[in-house]
């Protein structure tokens, strides 16, 4: 009994883990594990050292806004050119960017001169970093593994190493808060920089190269929308991380607030919660990464809006620390979900002469509403208190869940011709067994 246990776990972990089996994969993975961990770290000692500032929650969502709006102004831009270049190339020179981004910043704070106003420009600095990095990371993916039908597991375990950077990284930045300060984690993240720029140096050029005529960066911007605009699956897909991205800012913003305010804690119960939530999302996308097909994302894409919304509204609503973390991790669970499980599906769907593109406007809709979304989170918990933010960004998720949900049988209509083209569902032959295969396929 126990030897077929383990076999069933070695086959189990051989699936969740074979994206593994490409070098650049690897290389790519390694160099984004160890600069994730320093990008959290920063984040979170950023906020933490507004909030000790300013101790106003407008404050907070200022910052996340400077952080945020490059992505909406630029990322179209970025596609366009994305679909042009050599991405591996382009990644070294953004994680050199970043590494001087992250050094001034230490060294603004531990002077002494660090303010409102240049912490607010060097986050608007890196906004326009990763209105770069976040297209073009997203776009490399699908160019280090040779099997299209590993794309969904070398997503998964993209996002496995940012959320587990995500626990790792807020649970140190805690403790070296309130040992050492801010600056302390600003200097630890540019370190991390250097393991990605030699790990990304080390990777084989092996990107296929988009061989189709240029034309003016408006026209192919203009081309890129029109696609995924009259693209149904595509495009309900961007406006539900659109909608997320909004609600969802409600979440991470008001974290301090709550955690000095609601919790009566200080920057190690801050980074409990934010590690709670990157646990949330971890665990999730360790589910994800064992999944064997692309299959039945559509499914999983409505329960991860309304397990959201319905911790969000839970979390809104706690006093208990303990209780708090919970919640906080099923919300940080069902945010990955929807975003893996959505840009699984895009990636797989999506033009190869236009993957650039379209994940460019990913990014925007995830990270360009957040602007508003952080804006508008701040304003609410700074007039009406940040379990107020929280519950109304629950109530928004759960809204969202139950219009995609009504969208789902048209969205599996058009895919699932798709997911045959490429290989990944079976043609459908004459036996009554495929065709009720086919009725009850997810997507």
């Amino acid at each position: 009994m126990k030897q077929k246990a383990y076999m069933r776990f070695g086959k189990m972990a051989k699936s969740a883990l074979r994206a593994f089996r490409y070098r650049n994969y690897r290389l790519f993975f390694a160099g984004q594990g160890i600069s994730l961990i320093g990008t959290w770290m920063q984040s979170v000692a950023t906020s933490w050292l507004v909030y000790r500032l300013t101790h106003s929650s407008l404050s907070l969502g200022i910052l996340a806004f400077s952080g945020q709006i490059p992505v909406l102004l630029i990322s179209p831009f970025s596609g366009v050119l994305n679909d042009r270049w050599n991405r591996r190339h382009a990644l070294i020179i953004i994680q050199i960017m970043a590494l001087f981004q992250a050094l001034s910043l230490a060294l603004v704070t531990v002077s002494g001169h660090a303010m409102l106003w240049n912490i607010i420009a060097l986050t608007f600095f890196l906004g326009l970093i990763n209105a770069f990095e976040m297209p073009t990371r997203q776009s490399l993916v699908v160019e280090l593994v040779d099997d299209r039908n590993d794309l969904g597991n070398a997503i998964a375990l993209n996002s496995t190493v940012f959320n587990g950077a995500r626990l790792i990284g807020p649970a140190m930045a805690g403790v070296l808060v309130a040992q050492f300060g801010e600056a302390v984690c600003f200097f630890a993240n540019a370190a991390t920089y250097l393991g990605a720029i030699v790990a990304f140096g080390m990777m084989k050029n092996s990107e296929r190269v988009n061989s189709a005529a240029r034309k003016k960066i408006f026209t192919e911007l203009k081309e890129g929308f029109v696609y995924a605009a009259h693209f149904g699956p595509i495009r309900d897909l961007l406006l539900l991380i659109l909608l997320l991205s909004f609600v969802g800012m409600s979440f991470p913003v008001v974290l301090p607030v709550i955690a000095a305010k609601v919790l009566n804690g200080g920057s190690g119960v801050y980074g409990a919660l934010v590690a709670a939530s990157g646990f949330g999302a971890f665990a999730a996308t360790v589910f994800l990464a064992t999944r064997a097909s692309v299959l039945g994302l559509g499914r999983i894409v409505v329960i991860g809006m309304f397990l959201f919304g319905f911790a969000l509204i839970g979390f809104s609503f706690s006093r208990i620390f303990p209780l708090s973390l919970v919640l906080v991790a099923i919300a940080g669970g069902a945010m990955i979900l929807n975003m893996a499980a959505s840009n699984t599906i895009i990636q797989t769907i999506v033009a190869d002469d236009k993957r650039g593109r379209v994940m460019s406007m990913y990014v925007m809709a995830f990270m360009g509403a957040a602007p508003a979304g952080s804006l508008f989170a701040g304003y609410v918990a700074n007039a009406f208190g940040a379990p107020v933010a929280v519950f109304i960004g629950g109530v928004c998720a759960l809204a969202g869940g139950v219009l995609f949900a009504k969208r789902l049988p048209e969205i599996r209509r058009i895919v699932q011709p798709i997911y045959r083209e490429k290989g990944i569902f079976p043609a459908v032959n004459q036996s009554a067994e495929s065709v009720i295969e086919l009725e009850n396929t997810p997507e």
